[in-house]
């Protein structure tokens, strides 16, 4: 029997200040999501003292891959069994298999333990993200929702510039095994909050579970992952093993789509993709994954290699970008939520993101680092723009049953553009310094980026002056092409965009005396292609 008690979601749509039960939910949600941001960039930093104690050095990019990995594959799962079997115990269960993995990760003795452990956090990571879009669907209206955005911008800020820092500080004075251990008092905190104030109705469905259906997607987005991760690296774009998984992913894709079509009840139900708005969001946030996490990779690695900035505070290397996009997230929410107008901003966002990836290709040897920060802040605009209101249409665009689908397929489509992105941008940043080393150095140039084109401060401190200023040039060369390459893509988004049909948004909003929420009352709106 449903639960008929009055819930946060009741209150949501009243126009008015938020419950405080919701608020504290809100701020459960917030921790929840920072664990999930925080933990790669934590462990990055405490990765040299791991395999220092740990050893197994050859199998350290595992410790990354794995936890990736079981976080692609099982997002869009959390989403579908919150749909039917409830999103508050589905989304309990995320947060302890999350704790859990995080625990025995930080007990691990060899690194064989410490890969296997990083697959049981990442299971549980893939809920997370997934968990707290769905909850604030459920609880705020979309009209409402995007006052939120700046809250939801301000923890991806803080986690991408904040994460370094407490994993190197974390790792100096406590150990590593902290910095997986950290992740406990938070989750049990996040835990006990939504045990005690959420509230949602519960449901029981009577449909199994597609079995068939999510390992097929599982082994699709598996060997999609592997691919961008291994390919140019670990194994060369053409090789056997590359065009194999390839094949793998390719059929298992087109089984699963095909499976879809007969299952009673799918994975990823495909009339979600009817929706003109969602197919475009999904479009537009892929590409903002491809270009983000592109932009993340490069710019560090740009300013300590040519600007000469430490490696120490890479984080603060972002904050002119991070700083822009929570800025105009604050805005794009606000402006939304008062009008119950969006269109403009993914218009606008893929333009300032187009301009400001160009600028960012026409950085050289001689840029300095405030005329870098300009360009970076250009980007971080157009992403502020565009981060949180792709998941607010996408929501707005299905009815509420598919609520966690939609969350998770958006949120999944985010996930393979950032693989997409730091893997050709990544080939093509390194095709390119390795030729220009090999042009202005010669045999020793090609020598010195013959293991990786990537090379740390403290390498680069010890290369002969000329080969230092080649590889500076090489790098120059680099950061252009794979910048230059993300305009490109960017003008897919700025196409989609383009097409996007301004369905008025449902729920609450600013009202005149008087009036009635006409829209608080409707059904969802669901419009056709």
């Amino acid at each position: 029997m449903a639960d008929t008690t009055k819930t946060p979601a009741d209150d949501a749509g009243t126009g008015g200040k938020q419950p405080r039960s919701v608020r504290v939910v809100l701020l459960a949600l917030m921790i929840a999501m920072m664990l999930a941001m925080l933990d790669n960039m934590i462990i990055g930093t405490a990765m040299p003292t791991i395999v220092g104690e740990l050893g197994g050095l050859e199998r350290l990019s595992w410790v990354v891959t794995a936890y990736t990995l079981a976080t692609a594959a099982s997002t869009p799962l959390w989403g579908k069994l919150g749909d039917m079997y409830g999103r508050k115990a589905t989304f309990m269960s995320s947060i302890v298999i999350f704790l859990i993995g995080s625990a025995l990760s930080g007990m691990a003795q060899n690194m064989n333990e410490l890969i296997g452990f990083r697959a049981v956090q990442g299971l549980g990571a893939g809920g997370l993200m997934v968990g707290v879009m769905a909850i604030i669907g459920d609880l705020i209206p979309p009209r409402e929702r995007g006052k939120y955005q700046g809250m939801m911008a301000a923890v991806m800020a803080l986690a991408m510039i904040g994460g370094p820092l407490v994993g190197g500080t974390i790792t100096d004075h406590w150990g590593w095994r902290w910095a997986f251990y950290i992740n406990l008092p938070l989750g049990v905190v996040a835990l006990a909050a939504i045990s005690v104030v959420l509230h949602l109705p519960k449901k029981r469905s009577k449909a199994r579970i597609d079995y068939l259906g999510a390992a097929l997607l599982t082994v699709g987005i598996t060997a999609i992952v592997l691919v961008t991760t291994w390919g140019g690296t670990e194994y060369a774009w053409g090789s056997a093993r590359i065009m194999e998984l390839i094949g793998i992913g390719v059929a298992a894709l087109v089984g699963f789509v095909f499976w879809q079509t007969k299952a009673a009840e799918p994975v990823v139900p495909l009339h979600i993709f009817r929706s003109r708005n969602f197919t475009l969001m999904s479009v537009i946030g892929f590409i903002t994954g491809f270009v983000m996490f592109g932009a993340t990779l490069f710019l560090p690695l740009y300013q300590q290699s040519v600007q000469g900035a430490s490696a120490t505070n890479s984080g603060l290397l972002l904050l002119p970008m991070l700083g822009a996009m929570l800025v105009t997230s604050m805005v794009a929410g606000r402006v939304t939520t008062n009008t119950g107008k969006y269109k403009v901003f993914p218009v606008l966002g893929s333009v300032l993101m187009i301009v400001g990836l160009y600028l960012l290709s026409t950085m050289d040897t001689e840029t300095s680092r405030f005329t870098s920060g300009v360009y970076m802040a250009v980007v971080g605009f157009g992403m502020g723009c565009l981060m949180q209101i792709t998941m607010l249409v996408a929501q707005n665009s299905v009815e509420m049953k598919d609520m966690g689908v939609a969350s998770s397929s958006t949120t999944l489509f985010r996930t393979l553009g950032s693989s997409f992105g730091v893997a050709i941008m990544g080939a093509l940043f390194n095709n390119r310094v390795q030729d220009v080393m090999a042009e202005r150095a010669g045999a020793l140039g090609s020598k010195v980026t013959g293991q990786s084109a990537q090379l740390d401060w403290k390498s680069l401190q010890k290369l002969p002056v000329p080969i230092r200023e080649a590889y500076q040039h090489a790098v120059s060369a680099g950061t252009h092409s794979a910048f230059l390459l993300g305009a490109v893509v960017a003008v897919v988004a700025l196409v989609a965009a383009v097409f996007v049909k301004e369905v008025p948004l449902k729920g609450a909003g600013p009202k005149k005396d008087g009036e009635q929420d006409a829209q608080a009352a409707q059904p969802p709106v669901v419009e056709a292609v």
